[in-house]
Parts: structure tokens; C-alpha cells; sequence
């Protein structure tokens, strides 16, 4: 036990310690690089997270230095069945469409305790949970339900799919809900574990309700309190995805999809969490786009888990587009017009013929956030075969299997689009400066003049530098990694994880 406990704490300190370094070199670098470019620069200020001040089992340096101690105290404690976890602290977490979560913030010690327990239910486990259940698994990812879903909508030209989503999902479960699914349902928890999980729900809940958000032991605990739906949902035959509370119900049978909404009702009863009726899209038809219905609720497609699926192809969801967007926006912004808005200029920000760094940096941030570390040269051997295997960390290895091929193609003409509105913004703002001379490149551009210049032009010696980035080719090319080694091998591994 003790040398088990050890593994995990030290585990946990790590990540915890190698974020927090990564989060001081890059707050270092960007500081200097904002005193080469900008003239007006705020001082740098280093920041610990606010847990930090209150304990110091939260720090990971101070724990990484006592993790031998901490480790024979607490599994002395388990192995009495005396173990109980701090308080943990509260942090409230800005919800996407408005408003605020608040998340438990454990002591190092107890999220490694957390985190061991998790794994170990869930290698004796995973077995009974259902086929369909694809969150918080090693053997079952986010991917594999968008496979699944996508491959029943291809094959029909109408369906009918239920969704609904529910309030406070992890806040609302009940103890005592979670205690009959694992003692009726066959399902392996030694005395250790259950008293574990107890000491964890006692810190997390008020009145018997509700599993800590932030400890890996509660993902265990949610897909365990699904079981019972998991199960309904199929004994009704109907076909159906899960991620922990982001459920997706089809059928071709409209009576069945109707009994889907009475299993999500008596679940929901069961246990105690309530249906958001506001943020629920309930049943509808999903058809190909143009196609008339006889049923007042129909639609194109259906978005799940950051993907828009329809019944041609797989994308990226609408929503997540517009974040995409976002952030190419504000990389040529923060490269582009940033440094020259002030008045006098840095001399390293003013672009000479042929040469322009400012644009060749905000190129380079562009291709670092959609392609990870690849270089356009290497993406090129790819493709054309001379290198077999690549491994993806950028943007679009969060979406390794869309086949949405036009929406690439549309996204690569908004970029080129931006990057010239943004061109023509920047040579106003140095003409008001009085730099009347900035007829050559990269301004005064056709899109197609932009994209061949660019990618003729060379940077010193090394030439596909200033190629403006394409979703089109990442995406070409983590086609034939999937087609080649298989989704896990090529996905971004962060999806895997809870955060």
C-alpha cells in the first residue's frame, strides 16, 4: 500500500510542479519578448495559485519533498480504516454559457489517494459498465462515440435522436443511490475502497448528495451511477452514446425514442438529478438538409462533444469554430497591429522589403497552434510519404476523424481572408506613422498572390518559413494517420483525461 501510495503522490506532484514551471518560463518568455515589441509593457508579475497560501500538501514542491513521509502516514491511516481527506478548497470555475461552478480543490496527498482508488475500481470494473459508456475509460475514448454515432446517422436518411442535459449533474447524485448500484449490481469494491469513498463523498456533500468535481474517484462514481440508465436504454433497444451526464439517444422507431425520454425522467427521479428543459434540445428528426418532414422539430445535424455530426459528414462544432477563430484573430492582432500602435515604432517591428518578422512570427504561432510541432516541411514528407509516421499535438489532433473536408477548405479561405484584412489594417496604421513605402511583400495582395508568394518565399536559407498554415493539409494528413496506426495513436492524449 505504502509504496502504491507513494507512486501516485509523486505522480501528482509532478504534473502539478511541471505545470506551474511551464506556466513561469512561458509568463518569462513572453515578457521578454513583449519588451523587444511593445513600448508599453506591464511589469511582470508571477502569480502562485491561491490553495498554495492556505496548505502546503497543495504545493507540489513541498510535497515532492516530503512525499515519503506523507505517504507512510496516509496509507497507515487506510490500511486502519482512519483515513478521511482535508478540506478541500473551493474555487469557483466560469462557466461557458454564463454564470459561475464551484470545484473542490484537494490537498495533493488526497488527490493522489483519489487517483489510485480510481484506477484500481476501474481495472476490476470496467467490464460491467455498458458498451456505450465512453467517458473516463482506457479503453473507450471520445472518438470511438463519435464513430459510432455518425456511422447509425450515414446509414440513415432519417433518424430520430433524443438529447437531454442535466443540472448539476456530479452535485446531485445521491449517496445512497450510488451505495445500492454497488452493492446490486455485481460490481467489485473491497472494504477499503468503500471506506474510502465514503470519507470523500462525507468531505464533498451536504445531506447525503452530491460527488466532488476535480477527484478522479468520482469519475468512477459517475459512470457507476449511470449504470442503471445504461442499462434501461439498452434492454429498450435503443442505440445511444454516453459521456458521463452528455447523453445522445436514435432510433429509427419513434416509439422507442419516446420511451427514451421515460427512462431519462425515472433516472433522473432515481437519483435525484434534475433535467435542464432549457438547455435540453428533446427529441427531433434528423434528416439530410432540404429534405421535407411531416414532424415540426427537425434538424441537420446534432453537436456532440465539441463535433457536428450530420448525415453526410463529421465536423467541428460550430461553437468550437468560433473559438478557433478567435484565437488565429488574436494571434495576427497581437503580432500584427499590436506592436505598431504606439507611436515611435521599435525598429525590429517595421518591415523591410521582403522580410516582414512581425508577419513571419505571427505565421509561425499560427502553425504551431493547428499543426503542434510540425514544420510545413515535414507535413510535405508526410503527405507525399517519405515519412511514415508523425505524431500530432496541435489543434486538429483534438479532431482526428472528421471527414468534413468542405468546412477545411471554408476555414482555410476565412484565414487568408483575415490575414489580408489584417495586412491592409497594418499598413494603415504605418502609412499614419509615415511609412508611406510598403509596396512589396506582403502587402497589396491578391489571395491568390498571398498564398503562392508565401509560400515561394524564403527566410534566409530556409524556405517554407512564411507558408501560410491550412487546415485542409493538417487534416489530409491526420486522415493517413488514422487510416494508418488508428485514432488512439494519433489523438491528442489530453482528451483522455479530466481536467
Amino acid at each position: 500500500m505504502e509504496r502504491s501510495i507513494t507512486y501516485y503522490i509523486n505522480k501528482e506532484a509532478q504534473v502539478h510542479a511541471e505545470r506551474y514551471q511551464n506556466y513561469h518560463n512561458y509568463l518569462n518568455l513572453e515578457y521578454e519578448r513583449n519588451i523587444k515589441r511593445l513600448k508599453r509593457v506591464p511589469s511582470k508579475e508571477v502569480k502562485v495559485p491561491d490553495e498554495w497560501t492556505i496548505n502546503k500538501k497543495y504545493n507540489p514542491f513541498y510535497v515532492l519533498r516530503h512525499v515519503s513521509q506523507i505517504a507512510k502516514s496516509i496509507s497507515k491511516k487506510i490500511k486502519d480504516g482512519t483515513y478521511a481527506p482535508m478540506a478541500p478548497y473551493k474555487k469557483a470555475i466560469p462557466k461557458a454559457g454564463g454564470g459561475e461552478r464551484e470545484i473542490s480543490v484537494y490537498q495533493l496527498p488526497d488527490s493522489a489517494v483519489s487517483d489510485k482508488f480510481y484506477h484500481d475500481l476501474l481495472k476490476k470494473n470496467k467490464h460491467r459498465f455498458s458498451h456505450f459508456s465512453y467517458a473516463y475509460r482506457n479503453d473507450r475514448n471520445v472518438h470511438f462515440a463519435i464513430q459510432d454515432i455518425a456511422n447509425d446517422i450515414k446509414n440513415s436518411e432519417r433518424i430520430f435522436v433524443a438529447e437531454f442535459d442535466f443540472s448539476n449533474f456530479f452535485g446531485s447524485i445521491k449517496h445512497s443511490y450510488i451505495f445500492e448500484q454497488m452493492t446490486e449490481n455485481c460490481f467489485s469494491v473491497s472494504s477499503t475502497e468503500r471506506s474510502v469513498i465514503e470519507a470523500f463523498l462525507k468531505h464533498s456533500s451536504k445531506d447525503g448528495v452530491g460527488v466532488p468535481q476535480g477527484l478522479s474517484i468520482s469519475l468512477f462514481l459517475a459512470n457507476l451511477a449511470c449504470w442503471r440508465l445504461d442499462r434501461l436504454l439498452e434492454e429498450e433497444g435503443l442505440r445511444f452514446a454516453r459521456y458521463a451526464d452528455d447523453t445522445i439517444i436514435w432510433t429509427k422507431d419513434y416509439t422507442k425514442i419516446c420511451k427514451a425520454f421515460d427512462i431519462i425522467n425515472q433516472f433522473a427521479q432515481l437519483t435525484g438529478i434534475q433535467i435542464n428543459f432549457a438547455k435540453s434540445d428533446g427529441i427531433s428528426l434528423l434528416q439530410k438538409e432540404g429534405t421535407s418532414s411531416e414532424f415540426a422539430k427537425t434538424k441537420y445535424h446534432v453537436e456532440f462533444l465539441g463535433y457536428k455530426i450530420s448525415t453526410e459528414t463529421i465536423g467541428i462544432r460550430n461553437k468550437s469554430v468560433i473559438k478557433i477563430k478567435k484565437q488565429i484573430s488574436y494571434l495576427l492582432y497581437k503580432n500584427l497591429i499590436q506592436p505598431i500602435k504606439y507611436f515611435p515604432i521599435n525598429a525590429i517591428n517595421l518591415p523591410g522589403k521582403d522580410r516582414d518578422r512581425d508577419f513571419l512570427i505571427a505565421i509561425m504561432q499560427i502553425r504551431r497552434y493547428l499543426y503542434g510541432n510540425l514544420s510545413e516541411n515535414t507535413l510535405a514528407r508526410y503527405l507525399n510519404g517519405t515519412y511514415n509516421r508523425l505524431n500530432f499535438k496541435g489543434l486538429m489532433s483534438f479532431y482526428p476523424i472528421i471527414d468534413n473536408e468542405a468546412q477545411m477548405i471554408e476555414l482555410d479561405k476565412w484565414m487568408v481572408s483575415t490575414f489580408l484584412n489584417v495586412l491592409r489594417k497594418r499598413k494603415q496604421i504605418l502609412i499614419s506613422h509615415g511609412r508611406p513605402s510598403l509596396d512589396h511583400f506582403p502587402f497589396d495582395l491578391t489571395s491568390a498572390e498571398l498564398i503562392k508568394q508565401c509560400r515561394a518565399q524564403k527566410f534566409g536559407k530556409s524556405k517554407g518559413l512564411y507558408r501560410i498554415p491550412s487546415f485542409l493539409r493538417i487534416y489530409k494528413a491526420i486522415q493517413i494517420g488514422v487510416n494508418s496506426i488508428g485514432v488512439e495513436k494519433v489523438m491528442n492524449k489530453k482528451i483522455g483525461y479530466y481536467e
